[in-house]
């Protein structure tokens, strides 16, 4: 078994409890983990401006600390400077606001600032998921060429979203990278953009191997990730999707510690 190098861990429905928090049992866990020379990574579809808390939480603010956000389009030190980015074209985003106009869903898009909360005739969720970001209503004619966005977030009832999934048309799929990261929200990236090709940079850049990544999720976004990692782990709350492709699936769910049992079992139980 390779030695564990770098933990890369999604926040909600994997790190984080239901309520948005982060135990005192898996922050002890983490702590023990990085005093050990493990690298953590939050890697999430939010921004680095949503997760600030976290990383200020889990003390992951220093110069050599990393963060994957946009779901892979960015990653970054947590101090904010931008190692690669990858981001939508004003065309790419007119044709997915087209789409989602069509079927009757809302769109916000973001760029490493704000959150464009287009107009539509379903309210967008978005802004009650991530209150801390900076929600301006916009409509689509007040965009212009120049603009480019990380990604796009459709957020509104799980009901809605999934009778839609199958009248998303193939080509869609061929352009973009589609898929859900909570049952509330579909996500809409770059091609190439997900989070197993993000921490494939970061690593290059650390001079780490893949054997030596742990990566840590539970739903469709993570799927990437998971399967890619030398050690793919699945909460047991996970979708079944996730569960098929991981290493490990953990025997208790993300409101009961699941990754400090990660931590326990396979990287602070090397030294036993």
């Amino acid at each position: 078994m390779a030695t564990i190098k770098l933990l890369a861990l999604d926040l909600d429905g994997t790190l984080l409890t239901s309520d948005k928090r982060i135990s005192a049992r898996n922050k002890e866990a983490l702590q023990a983990a990085s005093q050990k020379g493990v690298k953590i990574v939050l890697t999430t579809g939010r921004p680095l401006a949503a997760i600030g808390s976290f990383l200020e939480e889990l003390d992951l603010l220093h110069e050599d600390d990393y963060a994957i956000t946009f779901n892979g389009g960015l990653i970054q030190k947590n101090t904010g400077e931008v190692l690669d980015k990858t981001v939508f074209c004003y065309d790419e985003v007119k044709a997915i606001y087209d789409l989602t106009t069509e079927l009757g869903l809302p769109l916000d898009l973001l760029d490493d600032e704000d959150v464009y909360a287009l107009s539509a005739k379903v309210a967008s969720l978005y802004p009650t998921c991530n209150p801390n970001l900076n929600h301006m209503p916009t409509h689509f004619s007040d965009l212009h060429q120049e603009m480019t966005f990380n990604k796009a977030v459709t957020s509104c009832e799980a009901e809605l979203i999934d009778s839609k999934l199958d009248q998303i048309p193939a080509i869609y799929h061929k352009q973009f990278e589609i898929f859900k990261s909570r049952p509330i929200i579909l996500e809409w990236n770059p091609k190439g953009v997900h989070k197993a090709n993000g921490l494939a940079s970061l690593i290059e850049h650390l001079g780490m191997k893949q054997e030596e990544v742990m990566a840590c999720g539970d739903e469709a976004n993570d799927l990437t990730m998971v399967a890619w990692a030398g050690y793919g782990v699945a909460m047991a709350n996970a979708t079944e999707d996730l569960k098929a492709v991981a290493d490990i699936v953990t025997p208790v769910t993300n409101d009961e510690d699941a990754i400090a049992w990660v931590v326990e079992h396979y990287i602070l139980k090397e030294e036993a």
